[in-house]
């Protein structure tokens, strides 16, 4: 359901929007595709994924204005399946769309650690502000508490400090004998002693910046004699190990975080579609491109060749 944001890969540009741009048109086309027996999907995709979601945002307005319905209400009335879900993604303001993904991520049975991961270690101080405020706002109730709610341990205490984004004070001073200090502590509280002392890991992945977390693992390196991804690998298990590896990965490198998060979504038994339309949708106007360089690389073929043969494959057997 998502292949058709890679029509124009050739030209290496992800959603930027239309120029000359009126909504109104754009919600009249909209109403028409829904308008009547049968839904013109191809009318839906043509407007949608070539608008920004700026845009996309006063096509809804002019949607309401114009015919007195809710736009996101009237898709969902009328599409099904993961089609359904790629199209009311693309309708969210990006906030917005964070907290649904967090709030679905936590209702009913379980919770899709995951997705809550992937997204309070990839995000900024600054969008996880306005994360928290969209969640209140739609679901009324509080991101912190219903994380604590949901999880517990050690889980739960690194998912509440990315919360409080800290990590995000960047500088490009580094002070290199705290990082050296960082380091020690991280090499004393888990290769150095017998079990693990998870919270200076903790503490220290949560509230350091970037560019001193990357002096940290090069300090590491050298004390440990290997890096810190295997240093938590051997040293934490199931969700905790996650998280920690999640902030290092989008440490080094969050373009290489959402590829490898892409290409394990598309491998393998079954098929993540969750993760790739929230993966695709979410950075379509930040670094897709990007992402689909290291998809590239890691994958050794093309994002859009995968999922172009994931959709015939699951057309061919009727998934």
């Amino acid at each position: 359901p998502v292949f058709f944001f890679f029509q124009s890969e050739a030209e290496g540009r992800s959603v930027t929007g239309a120029l000359n741009f009126d909504p109104a048109p754009d919600a009249q086309t909209l109403y028409k595709a829904m308008k009547g027996l049968g839904t013109d999907e191809q009318a839906i995709i043509d407007v949608l994924t070539k608008r920004s979601n700026m845009q996309r945002q006063q096509i809804a307005k002019s949607f309401k204005g114009q015919f007195g319905k809710d736009l996101i209400e009237s898709l969902k009335s009328e599409l099904s399946g993961n089609f359904e879900r790629l199209i009311v993604a693309l309708m969210y303001s990006p906030f917005k769309y964070d907290a649904k993904e967090l709030y679905d991520a936590m209702k009913g049975v379980g919770t899709s650690e995951g997705v809550i991961i992937e997204i309070l270690a990839s995000r900024t101080k600054a969008q996880i502000k306005e994360i928290i405020k969209a969640y209140k706002e739609e679901y009324g109730s509080d991101l912190e508490e219903d994380i604590k709610s949901e999880t517990s341990g050690y889980f739960e205490q690194i998912l509440v400090c990315l919360l409080q984004g800290e990590r995000d004070n960047a500088t490009l001073y580094v002070d290199t004998t705290l990082a050296l200090q960082d380091a020690e502590t991280l090499y004393a509280a888990g290769e150095k002693i017998q079990g693990t002392d998870e919270m200076q890991f903790i503490t220290i992945l949560c509230t350091r910046s970037a560019t001193h977390l990357l002096k940290v693992f090069e300090e590491y390196q050298k004390l440990a004699g290997k890096s810190i991804e295997d240093s938590i690998k051997s040293e934490t298990r199931g969700s905790l190990e996650d998280a920690m590896l999640a902030i290092v990965k989008c440490t080094r490198n969050v373009h290489c975080y959402f590829a490898e998060r892409l290409y394990h979504a598309l491998k393998g038994a079954g098929t993540h579609d969750g993760t790739l339309i929230r993966v695709i949708v979410s950075r379509s106007e930040v670094d897709l491109n990007l992402i689909k360089a290291e998809f590239k690389r890691i994958a050794g073929k093309s994002l859009s060749s995968m999922i172009l043969i994931l959709n015939l494959v699951k057309a061919h057997y009727s998934f």
